[in-house]
């Protein structure tokens, strides 16, 4: 009995230790605060403030897997943004960035949960702010600079094949009586060979039926952030479709994107002509050293339809790495608006820099620090 039960123990412990080699938990997280001065916000001329999360969104997380075998794997994703100002969490959500569960396996990946779309995934690999911030579309009205996040959604992620891979989601509306009230769908490719990367997507949000839940009812957040778009917050639904490219010179990189957005109108809509948006934005970022980045990027934006607006933006960003987790950033910015956003005057909005339009010009100028952990 004793040399049974010492065997157990021995298989027990043998099995414990396997089980904790096979699975790992990991907590991350990034910390950014900054000084940052605008000219032309809020309908006053100056502004100087603190402001977390400019180059990165500050947050923290929780994430793990753990191998089930024969090359399948499970997997989780918890993270919260917060303002390290203050402490308050982004949104109002503990997990409000990231919030899903899945498996890993030859097929790829399925995850569930609330998630980033498909676009983020693949499409912002070839856009200037993968390197640094603020070269993409003011008040981020194509979703290129990930403000909104999708809840309710299955996504699938492909294994990559020879440089490609693929992604699609869907986001159920949870409506009862309507499927389509409040759904969302998105799917996107990316593709990379030697220096080059293309990447392209589209994703289709419906902004809720009234007649049987609420306008403003998604499965995606509001993406009704600032002026540029604050006039079809009534829309029945958004399209959007992004598509860019990059091209690594040694330590240079070229590249830029295009998106359409569309918000779509209908009986229950405070405006009628469908509102569009065609946006177009290149870069070029230079690793001058191995801790030194530059980039400069310019942006236009028009609008037509409903209304009828020019944005236009020009960038300068500068990183300096400290160490592996530590670096400090700085960047300088012009925008430039014209024309009516579909409630009066046009406003110059600096991409989403956390800042609300002015009036026809606005200039932003950052200065900040960043930790990774």
């Amino acid at each position: 009995m004793k040399w049974l039960a010492m065997t157990a123990a021995l298989c027990a412990a043998g099995i414990s230790g396997t089980s904790y080699a096979q699975s790992s938990v990991t907590l991350y997280g990034i910390i950014d605060d900054s000084i940052q001065y605008t000219h032309n916000t809020g309908g006053a001329s100056n502004q100087i403030k603190l402001q977390s999360g400019q180059m990165s969104i500050s947050q923290w997380g929780v994430r793990g897997t753990e191998d089930l075998g024969d090359g399948l794997s499970a997997l989780f994703n918890l993270q919260n943004g917060f303002n390290v100002n203050n402490g308050n969490m982004n949104s109002g959500l503990l997990f409000g960035r990231k919030a899903y569960v899945g498996l890993a396996g030859h097929f790829g990946t399925v995850t569930i949960g609330r998630q980033q779309d498909t676009l983020q995934d693949f499409v912002l690999a070839v856009q200037g702010d993968a390197f640094l911030e603020y070269f993409t579309a003011p008040g981020d009205i194509d979703n290129a600079d990930g403000s909104v996040r999708t809840s309710n959604a299955v996504k699938w992620t492909s294994p990559s094949w020879r440089g490609l891979q693929a992604a699609a989601m869907y986001g159920f509306g949870g409506v009862a009586g309507s499927v389509a009230s409040g759904q969302s769908y998105n799917a996107a490719v990316n593709y990379s060979h030697g220096p080059l990367t293309l990447a392209a997507g589209y994703a289709h949000i419906d902004n809720g039926n009234p007649t049987v839940s609420m306008r403003g009812t998604s499965s995606v957040d509001s993406i009704f952030l600032s002026p540029v778009n604050d006039a079809y917050a009534t829309a029945s639904a958004i399209n959007i479709a992004r598509a860019g490219a990059t091209y690594a010179l040694g330590p240079v990189t070229l590249g830029g994107y295009y998106s359409y957005s569309e918000y779509l109108p209908d009986g229950h809509s405070t405006f009628q002509d469908a509102e569009r948006f065609n946006n177009g934005s290149v870069f070029a970022a230079w690793q001058a050293t191995p801790v030194w980045l530059f980039e400069t990027g310019y942006n236009i934006l028009k609008s037509h339809g409903d209304s009828s607006a020019t944005y236009q933006q020009v960038t300068l960003a500068v990183d300096y790495t400290l160490s592996r987790r530590t670096d400090l950033y700085g960047t300088a910015s012009y925008g430039h608006a014209s024309g009516s956003n579909g409630l009066g005057p046009a406003q110059a909005v600096i991409s989403d820099a956390f800042v609300d339009g002015g009036k026809t010009t606005q200039e932003l100028v950052i200065a900040g620090i960043r930790h990774r952990f």
